[in-house]
This record gives structure tokens, sequence and C-alpha cells, in this order.
């Protein structure tokens, strides 16, 4: 015989369910209203009754059966593929931060090359230009690294990266060649590892997390020996030491800045330079940076442009969009911002 805890538990899951399905579905019918069927090259030619598109023809665009589509925004209890998902947020032109809502209400993780978007305020983008070439970067609760300075790309080569591997712990255990340089590595692994833990005690059921978690433990030994240990940490400001291939020797002490809220918010992470020659050098990495502007502008005395001369993958050039170049005005230092692809400091 079920118990009473044990009843009102499932009763509570099933509410939850429904409540989830019910949310997926008025948020799909809202989003359809919204759209003009000019806005998807669809010629109108009767009148309408109701704004927006017809349940038909966002069936018709995403390629799924108008049925099937009918039971989704009806709220009943039927699952959307992930290639199913993708189709109707093309069709419904959703933005990545709609895309990644549409997900997450569908209960699974976005793809790899569709990152989940944290809208980025510009007080961050200009905090991290203003700091080059103090290296900088911010990214989320996940470490996903979302914008970075010209500093930090002419540390780490982070342009060279895909979207879907700009994340700090996949580059520092499952990156060779990024992982290289750090010569006090198997030091700071373990912290890292911890903190991550620590972390993810607060999204121990959200599927990014959980997909992030299983491809460490399957591309990295040593993350998944110090996974299995259960150590808990914080961050610390412990100096580290990096072999530049280019300037050389670098002392860089880390720092975190959290913007609201502390838990779960958007971070400042970067590096300030804890001697006097590393200070020196660290004005270097700008102009090593493939972030390039398209001014004339002499490079220091000693500094050569252009691809570094790093192994792998730090080595190949990638195109980039238009956002990422300056194009005059009132961005001398840009910051990039990696998941939008674009460079919202104008104006700044």
């Amino acid at each position: 015989m079920m118990s009473s805890s044990a009843g009102a538990d499932t009763a509570t899951a099933a509410e939850s369910e429904r409540a989830r399905r019910a949310e997926f579905a008025a948020f799909l019918r809202s989003r359809r209203e919204r759209i003009s069927p000019h806005e998807v090259g669809i010629r109108v030619t009767d009148r309408r009754r109701t704004p927006g598109l017809r349940r038909e023809e966002v069936a018709e665009l995403a390629a799924v059966g108008v049925t099937w589509y009918t039971w989704l925004e009806q709220g009943r209890p039927v699952r959307a593929s992930v290639q199913v998902l993708q189709a109707i947020a093309d069709a419904l032109l959703l933005d990545p931060t709609e895309r990644g809502y549409l997900f997450t209400l569908a209960g699974m993780a976005q793809p790899p090359g569709e990152p989940e978007i944290a809208d980025i305020p510009p007080f961050l983008h200009a905090l991290i230009r203003q700091l080059d070439p103090f290296p900088a970067a911010v990214q989320n609760a996940r470490w996903d690294i979302l914008a970075f300075n010209r500093g930090y790309d002419g540390l780490i080569g982070l342009n060279s990266v895909p979207d879907a591997d700009r994340n700090t712990l996949l580059l520092y255990f499952t990156d060779p060649a990024r992982r290289r340089p750090w010569l006090d590595w198997e030091e700071h692994a373990p912290g890292l590892a911890s903190q991550f833990r620590a972390a993810m005690a607060r999204h121990v059921t959200e599927p990014g997390w959980q997909q992030l978690l299983a491809r460490l433990r399957r591309a990295s030994p040593e993350f998944d020996r110090l996974w299995q240990q259960h150590d808990v940490g914080l961050s610390t400001s412990t100096p580290k030491r990096f072999r530049h291939p280019v300037v050389g020797m670098l002392s860089l002490t880390p720092f975190h800045l959290w913007a609201e809220p502390r838990t779960d918010g958007l971070l400042t992470v970067g590096y300030t330079p804890a001697d006097g020659a590393t200070a020196v050098k660290l004005r270097r990495l700008p102009a090593l940076s493939a972030m390039k502007l398209d001014v004339a502008a002499p490079a220091p005395a000693g500094v050569t442009t252009g691809p570094l001369p790093w192994a792998g993958r730090w080595a190949r050039t990638r195109s980039r969009p238009s956002g990422a170049v300056r194009r005059g005005g009132s961005c001398p230092w840009p910051s990039w911002d990696s998941r939008r692809r674009t460079r919202p400091c104008a104006g700044a």
C-alpha cells in the first residue's frame, strides 16, 4: 500500500508536469501569434480573424504534422525530439534566449552549437574593455565563457575555439594545448573540480549541467578521478604561473567579480600581474589577439601580429563576423560577445 507521503509526492510531480506542459503550450501560442505571415514568406490571400500564423503554417515551416503540433500547443503529454524543437524554434523565429527557454520547458538540453544565452549588461562589456591589457572574461555559473577582451584572447587564443567548447573547465581539463602552459596544473586542478561540484549542487537535475559533467568525465580521466573524491571548495586568488609562447613566463593573480545576483549570476574573471615583470609583458597581449581592429595602429616594439605560433587548435585561424571588427566609433578596445556573435558596445 502506498504511503500518504509517497502519494503526495506523486501528485505533486504530476501537477508540476502539467504546469510545465501548460507553460510550454502557452509559449508556443504566444510566439506563433506575434509573427506576421510576410515575415516568413507566406502570401496572405484571405482575411484572418486571429493575429499571427496559423498552426498548419507553423507545422509546414517546421516540417512536422499539423495534428502533432496542435497537440503540443494544447499541452498534451507528447514529447518532441531535439531536431523537432530546433525546427519549431526556426519556424517561430526564436532568438537565442527564447530558444533556451523553449528547451528548458521541454526538459531537454540545448544541442552543441546552441549554447545557452545570458544577457550581458553593457557595463560588463565596458568593464572588460577597460581592463585591457589585463585578461578578463564574462562567464556564467556553469563556467561558459560568454564574452572576453583582447588581453584574454591574447593569453589563451580563445577566438579560435568553437562556441560549444568555450567553457573554462573544458579548456582546462580536455584541451592539451591550453593545459600545457599552466605550470602548476596538477596543483590547481583539484580546486577547480571541487568548485564545480559546489556550484552544481544547485543545478544537479538540469540537463545542461548534466551534459557538461558527462562530457568532462568522458574526456578527462583526471577530472573523473577528482570528481569521484566528492571534494567541495571555493575559488581562491592563489597566483598561477603561465608560460606564454610569445611573451614568456607570467605570474598571474586571478580575480572574480560577481554581478548581481551573487549566486548563479554573471561573473567577471581575469588575471592581474603578480609582479612587475608580468605587468610589462601583459601590455603585449592585446596585439597578439585574433580580434583584429581595422585601423592602422603600429604594434608595440617586439610584438609580431597575426596567428600565434601555438600548437594544435591554438594555431588555427577562424573567420569572424564583421561585428568583431572595429568600424570606427566608441570601442577602441572591443569585447567579443562569444555567444551572440555581436559586439554590443557601440556608444557604451
